[in-house]
């Protein structure tokens, strides 16, 4: 009997409605069905309805998890799925759901997990660390990208970008993004950088509102390690930030490090779409006939 965690984002799915018709689905069809959340929401529990279990418990046995909410549910819940290589499948309850495999109106598709017979997208991932006086401060994973930005105030930050092979370029402006294919469509997009077919390997560097007009993004090999210093990160207000998680400040002579991971997130796929079609449709563009 397979085992599958129904996720649901305590926002998203506030009643519950969207799990509970998924979990009467998956039920009739014999899978083991837990359902755990991608973080807490004060009030909301099993007085709706269903038993919910702690997810660092479930995962350790689970077979696949099914994530309903938007992209950044899937992002929350990428570390966590990646270490124990666990497929993800996402049930778009947010507005573009770029990662996401099914809309909400779809959900009838999960009975094609049936035969357990699907294909799943095994998504690049980076390595984020920040070394100070050559010891490590923080480490982490991101499926989207790691940010190092600027603080509220106005004021230029900048940036001394390195990889192993000499200096690649200084940027000046609000900050600059490490992406990953998958993270191309993200906020790497909002700032102009490229979109990227996301099961392609390479690393993306994408400046924030540069002040030079000479400032450009660029698509680098994957086995290049970034490092990215900010010399005068004490005197301006200067962050860390991966996949728009909580925010770590840097000081002066910090280096933080980016790099391929051996980690992957992997994303169940039960229709043909082609990342062109899938583009198309969540940028809101139409398919004229000839």
């Amino acid at each position: 009997m397979k085992k599958v965690i129904l996720c649901p984002n305590p926002y998203r799915d506030s009643e519950l409605r969207v799990c509970k018709e998924a979990k009467k689905l998956l039920d009739a069809l014999h899978f083991q069905t837990v359902v755990c959340l991608p973080f807490q929401r004060e009030g909301y529990g099993a007085e709706l309805g269903l038993r919910i279990t702690p997810l660092h418990q479930e995962i350790r046995s689970a077979d696949l998890l099914i994530a309903f909410g938007g992209d950044g549910t899937i992002l929350h819940l990428a570390r966590t799925v990646a270490l124990h290589s666990v497929p993800v499948l996402g049930v778009n309850l947010g507005s573009l759901g770029f990662m996401s495999e099914l809309e909400v109106d779809e959900l009838d598709r999960l009975r094609d997990l049936a035969d357990w017979s699907f294909d799943v997208e095994s998504r690049m991932m980076l390595d984020v660390s920040v070394l100070r006086g050559g010891k490590s401060v923080y480490n982490n994973i991101a499926l989207n990208d790691a940010v190092i930005s600027k603080g509220s105030i106005a004021r230029v930050v900048r940036l001394n970008i390195f990889t192993e092979e000499g200096q690649l370029t200084k940027v000046g402006g609000d900050g600059v993004i490490a992406s990953t294919p998958t993270g191309s469509t993200g906020y790497s997009m909002a700032a102009g950088g490229p979109i990227v077919e996301p099961t392609a390997r390479n690393l993306l560097l994408t400046p924030i509102c540069p002040h030079s007009t000479r400032s450009s993004s660029y698509v680098l090999s994957p086995e290049h390690v970034i490092t990215v210093e900010a010399p005068d990160a004490n005197r301006k207000f200067v962050y860390l930030s991966v996949d728009g998680g909580k925010a770590f400040s840097l000081k002066n002579n910090d280096q933080v490090r980016v790099s391929t991971s051996r980690y992957t997130t992997k994303l169940v796929r039960l229709s043909k779409k082609s990342f062109c079609e899938i583009l198309d449709k969540k940028m809101g563009g139409e398919v004229t006939k000839a």
